[in-house]
């Protein structure tokens, strides 16, 4: 059988240099851990890094293997002929090609008592399976690089990569069927090379090799859910768990799922956790957490942060596991080498400035007064309001204009009110102008925002209708004695709203800073952003607040004219994430964008937006962890963005990354604290596999900078907003009279 396909050759070697790229010294934590030891907790690759590439691949392994701070997890198979293999099920059917090779090779077996019906690797030899391809077993991952490596022996697991080796055994009664005895394939192994760890949930066998093995092989008793029978035994895991002293008589560690440890509830929140660390460490056992992945569902209390997630596992102040089983081995590295023992009282409104969006929109509903105390508790440096105007004229925060967006306006009796402005957008909406303010406070609820629910991805279930809606006036108020270094004002469609409601917008925020004393105050700097030119440009005639001029398009540089124009009315930029990132298909692109360096060298900062914790909303390159995408999009050199700030749903994740411990440690950072290398996994890929070009993205040019000035706000004005509203809802209603007058005359 063939190490890889035929692509491994030269993609193992990209691998090791794409990592060696990004550095390889491990940053040093002088603090003492609460592991067993004392030690810091060992990160286990399971499978390699099988969160991008086929579980247990020759690629997998390499570019888990790079930075030689993970041990390396090979799920142990025998085949036919008596080859050890590395394949994460007893099964093939979803790992691998096996059913396109051998389409009738469809056997049913009894594995530990239960009939189960697939491809196994005992009805193989080495020599059939060297047509085999490996393939991502988890569907919601990327599947351009399957099809490519072939299985992998564990021999190479042992001999090709300098790093720790796990060898989990499972099954092994089910082998001796087919004459094969798993126990002499260990102990020869065992002779050749170092096997580090061992585990396997089943007690006769971790026996069998008790004494048989090195002093420097550990034995690992591994528990399966609670419910399920020990085979050799005929105890419950659960029931088990209970008389750790017998386990140590034959193992030094335990391998328990997560939950073990930090239950949920059943709408998935965590419990208070278990006391099953502290029971192990006085049971003289190491503990290790399995079933950790970036891209798996986490509890609603991690807010899609999965770095949050292993900080809870090893640097809680109460306890620390001894080792973690994932699928991402670099995100843990991160937490254990930058992220723990972190000052959190630490407030720095330094650079990169994290601005909020919406307030904490990833955990509560936009612009509501939980979010935006969320957002300081979080420790946003600024925080945000995005300006609209109620059918009375009082300036509100509310993220969308239409109501139907982020509130409970649909199941209302104001649902009714729905109409078609196309100046706004095509479909029907009911518009904050089309009620009063004590319309929205007595009749509405807020509406958590859900951007990724096309992928079942909902956020805070529990609070999705919390907190209460705000003013202008009120956040300005709430604002005002918080420590924040500012506060930003989103400020959009002033044109409309002047033309078709009469309500002068710019002015009215005008007037409420004033009227909460911004305009006589320095501690907090405000800022007024939009995407509109015409807008900053009458702020600038009437005001001396700091303007942000939003590029709502994706760009890959800026004209020296378009920026010349922009240095006119703002003083900072905000750009979009994919303008700094391009990307194809969820990869990052080869292609260095400029626009940042351009901006800046023209005296504007830069702010990237909009930042989200959930992984589909990041390409792969950054490892479905958020805090790899903020570090890229900040750090400087190496090729990151080199923002001077983020703009982001989820602030705690940006504060927490400006505590981080290699913050400023330039070139001696590790090797996970560096941007990831553009177009670097696409540059590993199969050619076959690569997905579609990316169009170029325009270059940023006058046109798209210059508008004409603002309308003046329509003579109607106070009263203009209900006017406007009663027109156009008296349009829909004669449209909606003569379609029914048509209805009946067909009939």
């Amino acid at each position: 059988m063939g190490r890889s396909g035929h692509a491994s050759s030269m993609l193992v070697p990209l691998l090791v240099l794409l990592l060696l790229s990004l550095g390889s010294a491990s940053a040093q934590k002088s603090s003492t851990w609460k592991t067993l030891s004392g030690n810091p907790p060992v990160v286990i690759a399971k499978g390699g890094f099988s969160g991008l590439f086929p579980d247990s691949s020759d690629n997998a392994y390499g570019f888990a293997a790079g930075s030689q701070d993970s041990a390396l997890w090979c799920d142990f198979r025998l085949t036919k002929d008596d080859l050890g293999i590395c394949l994460p099920d007893i099964k093939m059917d979803n790992c691998t090609t096996i059913s396109d090779v051998f389409p009738k090779g469809k056997n049913t077996y009894r594995v530990n008592g239960v009939s189960t019906t697939g491809w196994f690797p005992v009805d193989y030899d080495a020599a059939q399976l060297g047509n085999v391809t490996l393939t991502q077993p988890i569907l919601s991952r990327t599947f351009r690089y399957d099809g490519v490596y072939l299985i992998t022996p564990a021999e190479v697991v042992l001999t090709q990569y300098k790093a720790p080796v796990w060898l989990n055994i499972q099954h092994d009664s089910f082998y001796s069927q087919f004459n094969l005895s798993m126990r002499t394939n260990i102990l020869s192994l065992t002779k050749q090379y170092t096997v580090d760890y061992i585990s396997s949930p089943e007690v006769s066998f971790l026996k069998s090799m008790l004494g048989r093995v090195g002093n420097k092989t550990k034995l690992v008793f591994r528990f399966l859910d609670e419910g399920m029978v020990e085979p050799s035994t005929n105890q419950t895991y659960g029931s088990m768990l209970k008389n750790l002293t017998s386990i140590k008589t034959f193992a030094s560690g335990i391998l328990v799922p997560k939950n073990y440890i930090s239950p949920v509830t059943a709408d998935n929140y965590l419990k208070p956790p278990t006391s099953v660390v502290d029971d192990a460490h006085k049971a003289g056992l190491e503990i290790y957490a399995a079933d950790f992945a970036n891209d798996f569902a986490l509890s609603y209390n991690y807010s899609y942060d999965p770095l949050t997630e292993y900080l809870s596992f090893i640097d809680n102040g109460a306890f620390s596991v001894d080792g973690v089983l994932t699928d991402f081995p670099i995100t843990p590295q991160a937490a254990i080498g930058c992220y723990s023992n972190l000052n959190k009282t630490k407030k720095d409104h330094g650079a990169p400035l994290v601005i909020s969006h919406n307030g904490a929109s990833g955990d509560y509903p936009d612009c509501t007064d939980l979010a935006y105390q969320k957002a300081v508790t979080d420790g946003a440096d600024v925080i945000d309001c995005a300006v609209q105007v109620t059918k009375d004229g009082i300036p509100i925060c509310m993220s969308s204009i239409d109501l139907k967006d982020v509130t409970t306006v649909v199941t209302s009796q104001f649902a009714s009110l729905a109409v078609i402005i196309e100046d706004i957008k095509p479909a029907a909406g009911v518009y904050t102008f089309n009620l009063t303010w004590e319309d929205i406070t007595n009749n509405l609820k807020p509406v958590i925002s859900n951007p990724w629910t096309k992928y079942k991805l909902s956020r805070n279930p529990r609070n999705v209708n919390a907190g209460n809606f705000m003013r202008l006036s009120d956040f300005l108020a709430f604002a005002k004695d918080k420590d924040l270094s500012g506060i930003m004002i989103t400020v959009e469609r002033a044109s409309f709203m002047a033309e078709k409601l009469g309500f002068g917008v710019v002015d009215a925020v005008i007037k409420a800073l004033d009227d909460s004393g911004y305009n006589k105050q320095t501690t907090q700097k405000v800022m007024i952003q939009s995407a509109n030119s015409s807008t900053l440009v009458k702020f600038k005639q009437q005001a001396k607040y700091n303007l942000v001029y939003m590029l709502d398009e994706d760009v890959k540089d800026a004209a020296p004219s378009s920026v010349a124009d922009i240095k006119k009315f703002a003083d900072a930029v905000s750009v979009s994430t994919t303008s700094i990132y391009p990307s194809t298909s969820n990869f990052l692109l080869n292609q260095t964008s400029h626009l940042v360096k351009t901006l800046q060298a023209a005296g504007l900062p830069v702010y990237a937006h909009v930042l989200m914790n959930e992984f589909i909303s990041q390409p792969y390159d950054f490892f479905s962890d958020a805090t790899a995408q903020i570090n890229a999009f900040v750090q400087k050199g190496g090729g990151g963005g080199g923002v001077d700030g983020v703009i982001t749903d989820f602030p705690a994740t940006a504060h927490r990354y400006k505590l981080n411990s290699c913050m400023n440690l330039g070139d001696k950072a590790p090797y996970y604290m560096q941007p990831p290398q553009r177009g670097g996994l696409l540059s590993v890929m199969d050619n076959a596999a690569q997905p579609p070009a990316m169009s170029p993205m325009p270059f940023l040019t006058d046109s798209d900078v210059e508008e004409p000035a603002l309308p003046p706000v329509s003579s109607t004005t106070p009263s203009a907003p209900s006017h406007a509203v009663s027109r156009i809802r008296t349009d829909v209603s004669i449209l909606a009279t003569l379609l029914m007058l048509c209805a009946y005359l067909l009939i």
